[in-house]
């Protein structure tokens, strides 16, 4: 006899018999867990079929299986749209990218993400609970490889994956072991953050954020509670002077194991001005902090910033030339150009030229500038006339014309006095013998 399979749902085959002979043999479904449509092999099975009687045909049976795998058949296709939640859960527990599809990173703009699910990762400590079999229950944590531990279904990969969609995909492999597969997935032990800040940072890097830290910026404060954005800015040390408060991005993963990003625009300086706390996001594992840099200084708005949590604690500056304490001082964040003479003792009285003081700052790509100020205590803060100095900053103070005469003189004088010394000492040597 041939039969012909019409259709498998659930673990219940339907057959139709094209020959001459009756009955159908048991079919057991397959062992392979992974497989969302198959029950455990031994806990479903096809109902053992009548056998024919001796000789005796049927020819009405095989049209009347035919009619009942074609309604069965429409029955599925109505239920197609349902089911394609559960096939992108499902996705990602084979580790495996679909044939055709790109592995290149894609990214997609978008305005909200204060809303974002928790996608489950390497480190997270989960609490698993079965509602009709407790025995089953307890804590499960996700290895590096992305997968955990599971009671009677093995390693299952979890990672990228929010809580929904792993409990959804437990509950579809569970359905083949357990008739009644209802569980409870919860996050107990969060893994750190691990967050990078490119751009106009003080220290830009990597870095690992928990539910407590410390704030490396002027205010000093300690962090409580799961990390923001301003958290991040702050562990990395706050801000530069160059940073553009309007233009900073953050970039998000997207659920799925296909690397699909999306990035949200956050404006910090609504945040410091109006207290605009939509601007001041969660953040997750793997996002990415972008702070862009400002096309022209404004004195203004670096001042202002200067006096928000935002800025770095202090700056460290080189005051060098004729001050009366030259060296490395240690000042506040935005110190005035003229600020920081003064911090230095002020200048030597007749040696200075009040005219000619540099600064020489040192960019982050290696590039020096150089710009010459005129000594002026009475000079508003302004990029022309008394520039806010940043971190790494050198001051020269240099000579006048005085200073610069009598210095020559002593260089000239100096060997020669030495040398009239030296002649004195002989002569007296000579007179006493």
């Amino acid at each position: 006899m041939q039969r012909i399979p019409v259709l498998a749902l659930e673990g219940v085959s339907t057959w139709i018999n094209v020959s001459g002979l009756s009955g159908m043999r048991r079919r057991p479904s397959s062992s392979n867990p992974g497989h969302p449509w198959q029950h455990a092999e031994g806990l479903l099975t096809e109902p053992e079929p009548e056998m024919a009687n001796q000789g005796r045909k049927r020819p009405g049976r095989g049209l009347s299986l035919l009619v009942l795998g074609l309604v069965k058949t429409l029955c599925l296709m109505a239920t197609v749209p349902a089911l394609a939640q559960t096939a992108d859960a499902l996705a990602p527990a084979s580790g495996l990218t679909p044939a055709g599809e790109s592995s290149r990173k894609e990214i997609e703009e978008s305005s909200a993400i204060e809303d974002d699910p928790y996608i489950l990762g390497a480190g997270d400590g989960l609490n698993l609970r079965f509602l009709a079999v407790s025995e089953l229950s307890g804590p499960l944590e996700i290895l590096n490889d992305g997968t955990a531990s599971l009671p009677l279904v093995g390693n299952v990969y979890l990672s990228g994956l929010t809580l929904s969609q792993a409990s959804l995909w437990l509950e579809t492999l569970y359905r083949k072991q357990l008739q009644r597969p209802t569980l409870q997935l919860s996050v107990v032990r969060p893994r750190p953050l691990r967050i990078a800040l490119v751009g106009e940072v003080e220290r830009p890097g990597l870095y690992t954020l928990t539910t407590a830290e410390a704030s490396n910026t002027q205010v000093g404060v300690s962090i409580s509670g799961p990390p923001t954005l301003v958290d991040a800015i702050q562990k990395a040390g706050g801000i530069t002077t160059m940073a553009n408060l309007r233009n900073v991005w953050l970039q998000r993963r997207m659920p799925g194991t296909k690397p699909r990003f999306k990035r949200a625009k956050v404006d910090l300086l609504a945040l410091v001005r109006d207290g605009d706390q939509v601007q001041n996001p969660l953040l997750f594992d793997g996002d990415t902090i972008r702070v862009e840099r400002v096309t022209e200084e404004s004195v203004e708005t670096a001042v202002e910033i200067a006096a928000t949590t935002l800025a770095p604690p202090e700056i460290t500056v080189n005051v060098v030339g004729e001050v009366k304490s030259p060296g490395r001082l240690a000042l506040p964040a935005n110190t005035s150009l003229m600020k920081a003479i003064l911090s230095a003792g002020g200048l030597q009285s007749w040696r200075a030229n009040k005219s000619k003081v540099d600064l020489v700052r040192i960019n982050r790509n290696g590039s020096a500038m150089q710009r010459t100020y005129r000594l002026d205590y009475n000079a508003d803060v302004s990029i022309d006339k008394n520039p806010p100095l940043v971190d790494g900053d050198t001051v020269i103070v240099n000579r006048s014309r005085y200073a610069v005469s009598s210095d020559a003189i002593r260089a000239v004088s100096d060997p020669l006095s030495g040398l009239v010394n030296v002649l004195t000492l002989f002569r007296l040597l000579d007179n006493t013998n």
